[in-house]
């Protein structure tokens, strides 16, 4: 407990790597958890223009409250005239961002679109009633943070990738898609236990809320089903480091997250999702899909353990 609290107050230098790829994951994932929550309402097909709600409202808002005038004049005559297809483009942006983000994938690519769709939000609704303005500058520093320094090297596709090109990629593969294959299994329990006695086909009950602004999507029961399915899919390649497997995982996840971007808009989705839901599911078919590639790479023999390497040369 001394060395704890006397800790407090030395120099905040040459703290160890171990912690400091911990706290850079935990901040990665607090920001992909935002991007998250917030693609559940861009709603097509007219992210809310009829109504002047949702998406169309806050865009509105940089001509009713400017922030930047040349800023405020490309949204008013560019911007809001073509207003559908920027609903499209936003969501498409904000549900990379959720998943390269959770997931750890392509980090600094990620992280430089954060800064500019942070920016971007920030110069639409900074100066909005009720606002508040660090929002904005803090979502930008964050951002920055995480493009400048290496937050992909814990629980990250961007460590599975790097461990895969030094040779160990078996191994590689296998903690990833056992810790997701674990997230996702519990979710579906959860999920399943929430939809019993509700329609199987109805809307979904919501995993998490407004009340923290966190939330891991909306399923009913054949939603809970196909995360259950996913969850075992990833588990088995984990454990039998069979590459089918996290293929068909991947396969089942984007099929999950099409059906719901498909029907999205509606009043019931087959899933019961949103585009909450359909951005998970897209993260376990990341994980799993770069698990299978880095699975195949073992099986065809590109890379070994590097203990077999000196036994090929003994």
């Amino acid at each position: 407990m001394r060395d704890l609290v006397a800790g407090l107050f030395r120099p905040a230098v040459g703290e160890s790597a171990k912690a400091s790829a911990s706290a850079l994951a935990g901040l990665r994932i607090l920001a992909g958890l935002l991007w998250l929550y917030n693609v559940s309402w861009k709603r097509p097909p007219d992210f809310g223009e009829s109504s002047g709600s949702g998406l169309y409202g806050f865009t509105r808002d940089a001509v009713e409250h400017p922030v930047f005038p040349p800023y405020s004049w490309v949204v008013e005559h560019v911007v809001l005239p073509n207003f559908t297809a920027f609903g499209w483009v936003v969501l498409v942006v904000e549900s990379m961002l959720a998943v390269l983000l959770l997931t750890g994938t392509l980090v600094r690519f990620a992280a430089l679109v954060g800064v500019g769709q942070s920016l971007a939000i920030g110069l639409s609704v900074a100066q909005t009633p009720g606002e508040w303005p660090w929002s904005y500058w803090m979502m930008i520093g964050i951002h920055v943070v995480l493009l400048l320094t290496a937050c992909g090297s814990a629980v990250a596709v961007d460590r599975m990738r790097a461990d895969a090109a030094a040779g160990r990629g078996r191994h590689a593969a296998v903690p990833l898609l056992r810790g997701w294959g674990v997230l996702v299994l519990l979710t579906g329990v959860v999920a399943l236990l929430l939809a019993v006695g509700e329609d199987p086909l109805g809307t979904g009950t919501q995993l998490g809320g407004p009340d923290f602004s966190v939330s891991l999507g909306s399923y009913n029961v054949l939603g809970a089903v196909i995360l259950l399915v996913v969850a075992g899919l990833m588990l088995g390649a984990a454990s039998l480091r069979r590459r089918t497997l996290a293929l068909a995982a991947t396969a089942v996840a984007v099929l999950a997250a099409g059906s719901v971007y498909a029907q999205v808009g509606r009043a019931e989705v087959w899933l019961g999702g949103s585009n909450t839901s359909a951005a998970y599911l897209l993260c376990a078919a990341v994980v799993s899909g770069v698990g299978a590639a880095v699975l195949a790479r073992s099986d065809l023999g590109q890379d070994r353990d590097p203990g077999s390497r000196v036994a090929a040369h003994g």
